[in-house]
């Protein structure tokens, strides 16, 4: 989870984290962050949570969140960022927010449970809203269905994800399927069995077995990949 932060809104390295919710989702973002060299403070109101994750992040406090007294004498007015990440209780949650408005934290994301949740936590001060059940639900869609081997979707409507090379472009280069201007999306780069890694050009020529990665909107990188999909032999 802690990955969805760093490649989407680029937290830079050492920044400091304060997690307010150390449940499944937030725990899981809080470990994340630490193994990729941020200090985690977390804040959760149960103790067995504080407990457990005491030795694992750089610190674990058990504390009321909505008390903008407590939140001051943490010093998390210190820190760079803030994650929101209470979903079961939606008063504990929009006042924690307002707290964090009120300290001056410039970078807030808020775990929303509903449209309804993250659309007020927007009016509050929330910088980004996460919807972590409706984002994983559409991301293992797209794995099952075959269409993507991978997907990462941004929040305004970008996605980045590596697909099967569609038969539109095998045996042909980039510049040969003109894959940017029939369907709309950038292949970035070709991974190629047993070969390294290497970014598209032009004429890069596309082989049946290929991997792309590629970049776009949602719906065009949808529609691209659904020429990639491998069939199943009958």
């Amino acid at each position: 989870m802690g990955r969805i932060f760093t490649e989407q809104f680029a937290f830079s390295s050492g920044d400091s984290v304060v997690v307010i919710g150390l449940g499944r989702f937030g725990g899981a973002v809080a470990q994340s962050l630490m193994r990729l060299g941020h200090d985690v403070m977390g804040i959760d109101t149960r103790e067995d949570l504080v407990q457990i994750w005491g030795d694992r992040l750089t610190h674990a406090v058990q504390a009321d969140s909505t008390n903008e007294n407590v939140m001051l004498q943490l010093g998390v007015a210190d820190f760079s960022h803030a994650i929101v990440g209470i979903g079961s209780d939606l008063a504990a949650s929009l006042m924690t927010l307002m707290v964090l408005t009120e300290l001056g934290i410039k970078d807030i994301w808020v775990k929303a449970m509903t449209p309804e949740h993250g659309q007020i936590a927007q009016r509050i001060g929330a910088h980004h809203v996460i919807y972590p059940e409706a984002d994983m639900g559409a991301r293992v869609a797209h794995l099952i269905t075959g269409r993507m081997m991978d997907f990462i979707e941004f929040e305004d409507g970008f996605a980045i994800a590596k697909i099967n090379a569609p038969a539109e472009t095998h045996n042909r280069t980039l510049a040969e399927a003109h894959v940017r201007t029939r369907f709309g999306v950038t292949v970035v780069g070709v991974k190629r069995a047993n070969e390294d890694f290497q970014h598209a050009l032009p004429e890069t020529t596309i082989r049946s077995a290929d991997l792309l990665i590629v970049s776009g909107p949602t719906k065009k990188i949808e529609m691209f990949a659904a020429g990639g999909k491998k069939r199943k032999a009958t």
